[in-house]
């Protein structure tokens, strides 16, 4: 198996240089290409970083952080949320779809991936990055949080009036990494059926999120996903 890194695309990877060439990630690297070799692990190699793929670095307007990969067969795909075409949606994806509605009157699609918003610039970024299949965060304590956190950093530190939307109590632990003075943070309860109805829906996260570009004279997100996919 090629090194983890070279799947990284050449803008994120010459951004993110000082962390994937540090002792920590190739120290990780080595034990997840194991387990990629031993193991069944989701999502595919190839899908580990779609969302640099999809997101190009010079489009990022905003960041929307999972937690982990679905771990079921045929659920991930590398963009945190989104599962891909004919795959029934998990139930947070369902709640969100909801929330979206109601938030700006979009159509609710009958497919569960997100790769549209990401190629408008929407980072949809897990904190980690892969997981053993029906194990879930079986992957949490191999090392990339400290990889995910460190690009949350960079991002905040280098970039300005970006967008971070935080569902969840896991995503509000992240919010120190992020400087308030220069972006946007937009936090409510995780779209899980067990907390969605206590303080997700109604919290306009999408609605928010253009406002707060349109002030900033940047394009908004055409939140409208396909309603088929092609």
């Amino acid at each position: 198996m090629k090194e983890l890194k070279s799947y990284i695309p050449s803008d994120w990877s010459t951004f993110l240089r000082e962390e994937i060439h540090s002792k920590e990630f190739n120290e990780m690297e080595k034990e997840i290409v194991l387990l990629y070799n031993t193991k069944e692990i989701f999502p595919a190699k190839q899908q580990l970083f779609r969302a640099f793929h999809l997101c190009a670095l010079n489009k990022l307007k905003v960041v929307i952080l999972g937690q982990d990969p679905y771990h079921n067969t045929g659920q991930a795909n590398g963009l945190a949320f989104s599962v891909p075409g004919g795959i029934s949606l998990p139930p947070s994806l369902r709640n969100i779809y909801k929330e979206l509605h109601s938030d700006t009157g979009a159509a609710i699609p009958f497919h569960g991936d997100l790769g549209n918003w990401a190629e408008q610039g929407v980072l949809l970024i897990n904190a980690i990055l892969s997981v053993e299949a029906h194990k879930a965060a079986s992957h949490s304590k191999i090392g990339w949080q400290k990889f995910t956190d460190s690009i949350i950093s960079r991002i905040s530190d280098t970039k300005e009036q970006i967008v971070f939307i935080l569902w969840g109590n896991f995503a509000h632990s992240k919010q120190n990494l992020i400087d308030e003075t220069k972006h946007k943070i937009i936090k409510s309860a995780h779209p899980s059926p067990l907390s969605a109805r206590n303080g997700f829906f109604g919290s306009q996260p999408f609605s928010q999120t253009n406002a707060y570009l349109e002030l900033h004279k940047q394009k908004k997100i055409n939140w409208d996903l396909p309603i088929y996919l092609k």
